[in-house]
């Protein structure tokens, strides 16, 4: 599905943050990213999601060459890709509902910018919401909810456009133990039920363990392990983080 071949970052004048960075990823899969602060993660996965460009190395999606999209494969690529920020880019003076509806700007933008969608486009709003459990809360403005809850509302904007890769950096970050549990649960039933791919920054080792399907540890600006998720030994955790 998407394959990534030598993959490099380099910030100007000389600081590289990622080096020869390559990997498959299958559909259906859910991968964890673990790391140390600064290791290239969250560039990584910008890179990943042509959030950012690349100083070098090749990508390949469905078998087409998206190293240097040009307008028409970027437009396919911002239906197929979806990235989901640490902090979801949300107007918190807007309904839930509302800022679902907004993930379709890239799909009709005059009509999601002047607010004249239709009932169909507020229907299907709605059911994203109700697959992240919020069906009650799409009235209630953003700015009224709790960081868990905005955060699915992030997820389901970030979903209307039924794209087959989302990638996330640190999706749970600073959640409560509850509001984490709910956001990788619903993840990992996006992985099995619409047999999406998600790759997603995880600031804690077990979580990694516990929900995803395959656990990549970056150190250094490389991915030093690649393996199915399972508990790490301590070898692991130390090839990952140094001394532990």
């Amino acid at each position: 599905m998407l394959t990534v071949r030598n993959l490099s970052k380099v910030y100007p004048p000389d600081n590289q943050v990622l080096s020869q960075v390559s990997f498959q990823v299958d559909q259906g899969e859910f991968i964890a990213v673990i790391g140390s602060s600064g290791s290239g993660k969250t560039t990584l996965l910008r890179c990943i999601s042509h959030q950012e460009k690349w100083t070098s190395g090749q990508l390949i999606y469905n078998s087409n060459d998206i190293s240097k999209p040009g307008p028409w494969e970027r437009f396919k690529l911002g239906k197929d890709f979806a990235f989901l920020e640490e902090k979801p880019a949300l107007n918190r003076n807007k309904s839930a509902v509302k800022n679902v509806m907004m993930g379709r700007v890239f799909q009709a933008p005059l009509r999601v910018i002047t607010g004249m969608t239709s009932r169909d486009e507020h229907v299907d709003s709605m059911d994203y919401l109700e697959k992240v459990g919020l069906l009650d809360k799409g009235d209630k403005k953003v700015g009224q909810l709790s960081g868990g809850e905005q955060q699915r509302v992030a997820i389901a904007k970030a979903l209307i456009l039924g794209p087959k890769v989302l990638v996330a950096d640190e999706p749970v970050s600073g959640l409560d133990p509850k509001s984490t549990e709910y956001i990788l649960q619903d993840l990992k039933s996006l992985c099995k039920d619409r047999n999406m791919s998600v790759i997603a920054t995880l600031h804690k080792v077990e979580l990694a363990e516990r929900f995803a399907t395959r656990i990549w540890g970056v150190a250094e600006g490389r991915i030093v392990l690649d393996i199915p998720a399972r508990s790490l030994t301590m070898r692991e955790k130390k090839l990952i983080f140094g001394e532990v």
